[in-house]
């Protein structure tokens, strides 16, 4: 009696949503747990089964082990104010993505601590396994509403294969992610360059301790600004496939130092870019943003032309080199992503920073951005942008709010989410596509190809120089003026998010 006065004590009032076999298993493995007197379990302790959320007309007002079925999903919220309950298990192991984002939404209203049986796929279903030790909390990813997306890993192995590939940027989240996957499908060799030399040491060392000697691994510090330097790794190593990850990416910093975004990306994407046509690379493959369409800062505006630049050498047809581009949305624990920083201000009990309570971005995971890029460069013909269908986008401070309850937190109580207002360039909504291109489908179903807007080469040419020589003389005016002149759909921040809220506004 006395163990089960202390099992009680610490057990939490929990709705199970779900009534089918998970919830039967959860249940029995809960109250054995309890009754046992040898119990040491304490996990199985944290839970007491109030009642059952179940969208079968058939189990409403059943029982299962003693625990009432009470109501449908989208009365989460009623049954969780009059149970008060404390906690959340969402025990439906064969929800599809969709599915399983809609529950956890209605499950999010309630404000709750929420934890999740995993996939069906990933039970294990054996005498041994416990499956309340597999109930975990859920995963930001998962939030996406929509599976990870899926790639021939064969037109990846054909095009990777004894060939010696270089990665600009490639101790940087996204680089180093190419890296290893490149590692993977018997490169013949592999060239990390970058300017960081921290971030390069550390996926080196990484790849040495993967796979010692067998990898041909150079590693080089060096800046893409640099065209001499650039030249002569080219002249060393001859790469036959060049992956161009090498940016700043952060767009207030680059709002404040817009003329270094000009010279990292702009210059530094010219720079590998003609070198890549002059060394007769097989395959040029750079990576963009979706803040690349209708930029409302100089870092998307500086991505929008390195998009241009690499189809500006397309057009020429001069040599043998292959042009394209990837361009996906926000990346889910990259470097400078909302995640980590949100995980930092929980953890030091610091309240959460959102800029706007209506800011929505799309994500993917990082080694779904770096699929995407080598899939696409495995079926590009040259001159295409590649984009994917990025399924709903998100609402950041719906992100910030989960996140928090993944610490077993309640938002706005225990961990406080301020609004600071949006930051310098930013846009309360990202896109994909430019209005002036359109989408043609791919072998695979979620990467289509944008239609690219042909190029006047003269005038192209003429206006790069411009902004290229405002860069170097650190002439932001006259820089930013010339960013305008090559990018005409660069506009102020304001007129793009004035222009979404009042659109907002009248669906209302």
């Amino acid at each position: 009696m006395e163990l089960e006065n202390k099992l009680n004590c610490c057990a939490k009032r929990t709705m199970i949503i779900g009534g089918g076999v998970a919830a039967t298993m959860l249940i029995n493995e809960i109250f054995n747990a309890q009754r046992s007197p040898y119990t040491d379990d304490k996990f199985s302790a944290q839970f007491e089964p109030v009642c059952i959320i179940d969208n079968d007309p058939a189990k409403l007002g059943k029982e299962i082990l003693g625990v009432k079925v009470v109501g449908r999903s989208e009365e989460i919220v009623k049954y969780a104010k009059e149970f008060e309950i404390e906690q959340l298990i969402l025990a439906i192991p064969s929800l599809t993505s969709d599915e399983r984002k809609a529950r956890i939404d209605i499950c999010n209203e309630t404000k709750l601590p929420l934890k999740i049986v995993p996939f069906i796929g990933n039970l294990i279903l054996d005498d041994s396994s416990s499956l309340l030790g597999q109930v975990r909390d859920i995963k930001v990813e998962e939030l996406l509403g929509r599976n990870p997306i899926k790639f021939d890993n064969k037109d990846i192995r054909d095009f990777i294969s004894g060939k010696i590939c270089m990665v600009t940027g490639g101790g940087g989240s996204i680089g180093s992610e190419l890296v290893r996957q490149i590692a993977r499908y018997n490169p013949k060799k592999i060239i990390i360059v970058d300017i960081y030399e921290n971030n390069a040491y550390e996926i080196q060392q990484e790849l040495v301790m993967e796979y010692g000697s067998e990898l041909d691994l150079v590693t080089l510090i060096a800046s893409v600004r640099d065209y001499f330097r650039m030249n002569q790794i080219f002249e060393r190593y001859k790469p036959q496939i060049v992956f161009h990850a090498a940016a700043h990416k952060h767009v207030p910093l680059m709002e404040s130092s817009p003329m270094e975004a000009i010279k990292n990306n702009v210059i530094g994407t010219f720079n590998v870019a003609t070198l890549a046509q002059f060394h007769d690379v097989q395959k040029f493959v750079m990576i963009s943003t979706d803040k690349a369409v209708n930029p409302t800062n100089a870092m998307g505006a500086s991505k929008r032309c390195c998009e241009m630049i690499v189809q500006y050498l397309s057009q020429q047809h001069d040599g043998k080199t292959e042009f394209v581009t990837t361009r996906f949305g926000n990346v889910l624990g990259s470097n400078g992503s909302v995640i980590p920083l949100f995980k930092r201000q929980i953890e030091q009990g610091k309240p959460v920073t959102v800029t706007h309570e209506d800011i929505i971005r799309y994500f993917m995971t990082i080694p779904e951005a770096v699929s995407l890029v080598m899939e696409a460069a495995s079926i590009a013909n040259g001159g295409e942008i590649f984009v994917r269908d990025m399924g709903q986008p998100v609402k950041i401070v719906t992100l910030a709010e989960n996140l928090i309850r993944m610490y077993g937190k309640v938002p706005y109580k225990d961990v406080p989410i301020v609004f600071t207002g949006l930051r310098p360039g930013e846009k309360i909504k990202e896109e994909l596509l430019m209005m002036e291109e359109g989408l043609k489908k791919t072998s695979n179903k979620l990467i289509f190809i944008g239609k690219q807007i042909d190029i006047d080469e003269d005038q192209f040419a003429s206006r790069l120089k411009k902004l290229r020589d405002a860069a170097q003389l650190n002439d932001e005016s006259v820089a930013i003026q010339a960013l305008h002149e090559m990018v005409p759909t660069f506009i102020t921040p304001e007129e793009f998010n004035g222009k979404i809220l009042d659109s907002e506004d009248s669906k209302k």
